[in-house]
């Protein structure tokens, strides 16, 4: 470390992998078949406002006859039994990597499965994730959290909690995702459960069936890590 760098311990923050659905990223896009993965995603901005973007799929994908900005996409090299591509993009067109890049949180890993960009990324809290979620969406068509990792410390014991939304159904992430935005959550209440019902266009019955299937299978993993 240089001088004058002071460390901090990090007593409390949040690790979390965000799927942004839509917004025209046309890396997103080639994962769109629902079999070709998308690894590796980097970018490098310039000063005539373009960007170089990179990244790797398996050698076998036809990147060039892609539409839209892959079209020119180039190969660089081969990395065993992927192949690593390079495109430009005007920086000024919106995407969800600008967005976090501007909110100057540290991106640990870019990739793109099943047409959404997967961004995992940390934060020193949950309401500072709240506020990356809010701003991703600006852009994006949809984001959820897919997975989330909360660490904090007590005393001299370290207490990791770890949340996979993976476990849940596109109907429950979207039945606790409006929840949790309507304030059903707080203490005290923003939303009841009526209102949060018909948000969703369900019956209450529904909604605290779907609520509680999520709650089970999100507190089954925690218990179990």
């Amino acid at each position: 470390m240089g001088a004058g760098v002071e460390v901090l311990p990090m007593t409390q923050g949040v690790r979390a992998e965000l799927a942004v659905a839509g917004g025209g990223c046309p890396v997103a896009a080639l994962s769109g078949d629902g079999e070709t993965t998308v690894d590796g995603v980097t970018w490098t901005r310039a000063n005539d406002g373009t960007v170089t973007e990179e990244f790797r799929v398996p050698a076998e994908t036809a990147v060039d006859e892609s539409d839209g900005e892959l079209a020119d996409a180039s190969p660089v090299m081969d990395v065993g039994d992927e192949r690593v591509y390079q495109f430009r993009r005007d920086a000024a067109d919106p995407c969800a990597c600008e967005v976090v890049e501007e909110l100057g949180v540290p991106v640990t890993d870019v990739r793109a499965a099943d047409g959404s960009l997967l961004v995992t990324l940390h934060v020193d809290s949950a309401d500072r994730l709240r506020a990356v979620v809010e701003d991703l969406r600006a852009v994006a068509e949809r984001v959820s959290v897919r997975y989330l990792v909360h660490g904090g410390t007590d005393g001299d014991d370290e207490r990791t909690a770890v949340v996979d939304v993976g476990r849940l159904t596109d109907r429950q992430r979207e039945v606790v995702e409006t929840a949790v935005e309507m304030g059903y959550f707080e203490y005290p209440r923003s939303a009841s459960a009526t209102e949060v019902a018909e948000a969703l266009d369900i019956d209450v019955s529904t909604f605290a069936e779907h609520l509680t299937l999520a709650q089970s299978k999100l507190f089954d993993g925690l218990l179990a890590e």
